[in-house]
């Protein structure tokens, strides 16, 4: 932790939405790779609104932890931002601001050496904005950690049927998974927001997260606005944490869909030429209705979902 006289060197961000049955041994496992590293930091936690023990939780087990509990479900980024904010990263005044901030998930468990390793990386290169750790599922199969920037093949791969080489490829935005087994950080366009570390000066430049992503597609756009500023981003895949996935969205099936297409339509706009917005919509058109004919009388609430998303892809 950060003494009297000392500045910080790193601050670690996670955002809980009815995560009790995960968090303790995220922050147990991350706590325990902290206090192998020199690393001076803090743990910084903003609740939205659980409905369940988290924040009684983390306050009994971990009672050194910022804590920030929200009254309502803020979103992903600006829960982030609220902790980004009181670390004095977004725009307000500050001396001591951290030298860097780790984004992690809830449904995280660091692995040893992880933390230090990724500080370390980032740190090696001045042009280096972002890195991202290499990910495993809790049975230690491979999982993607790292991708590149979407567009009209990545959108067709999500609504139509493609080989499975082509889903796990390159055409769908993936590395090489030869990469994720060398000794050597790679080069990508941005990482899983479950870890994601920006050095300060990239933040300062770029921005905190833009609140308009409710959930998905945040740590998407932050990214693709530092490449823009010309900082690099990298996968280390020598820091690994092992990803659960999926805890908290998968609370909500029908609304978590119509938020994720929500979010891509505004990552498109934002980021994309006008030829791709309008194709890239047509196909989600093309798709949703593919997709509605296909189920039938079977699911309406997921039925209900689609149809919203249509209606989003049309304006």
């Amino acid at each position: 932790m950060r003494g009297a006289d000392s500045s910080l060197d790193l601050a670690v961000v996670i955002v809980t939405w009815n995560n009790a049955d995960v968090i303790l041994p995220a922050l147990q496992s991350l706590r325990a790779d902290l206090a192998e590293t020199s690393l001076r930091h803090e743990i910084w936690l903003v609740d939205s609104a659980s409905r369940d023990a988290t924040v009684e939780l983390v306050r009994r087990h971990f009672p050194q932890v910022n804590l920030l509990v929200c009254e309502r479900n803020r979103g992903f980024g600006a829960a982030n931002n609220l902790a980004l904010d009181r670390l004095g990263l977004a725009g307000g005044p500050s001396t001591d601001l951290p030298a860097a901030v780790y984004l992690l998930n809830p449904d995280t468990l660091a692995q040893p050496g992880s933390t230090q390793r990724l500080y370390d990386t980032l740190m090696s290169s001045p042009e280096l904005g972002v890195v991202g750790a290499r990910l495993s599922y809790a049975d230690g199969s491979f999982q993607h950690s790292a991708f590149r920037f979407p567009g009209l093949r990545q959108v067709y791969c999500e609504l139509f049927p493609v080989p499975g080489r082509l889903l796990a490829g390159r055409f769908n935005g993936r590395y090489p998974r030869s990469l994720y087994e060398s000794a050597a950080a790679f080069a990508i366009d941005f990482p899983l927001g479950a870890t994601m570390m920006l050095k300060r000066a990239a933040i300062l430049q770029s921005g905190i997260f833009d609140e308009d992503f409710f959930i998905y597609c945040e740590e998407v756009d932050w990214a693709w606005r530092i490449r823009k500023l010309g900082w690099r981003i990298a996968c280390e895949p020598r820091a690994h944490v092992i990803h659960l996935g999926g805890q908290s969205t998968a609370q909500a099936r029908p609304s978590s869909l119509v938020h994720l297409w929500r979010s891509r339509l505004l990552l498109m706009d934002k980021h994309l030429p006008g030829w791709k917005r309008r194709l890239a919509r047509w196909l989600i058109l093309r798709g949703m209705r593919r997709k509605l004919r296909a189920l039938g009388d079977a699911d309406a609430e997921l039925a209900d979902a689609c149809r919203e998303i249509i209606e989003m892809a049309q304006r």
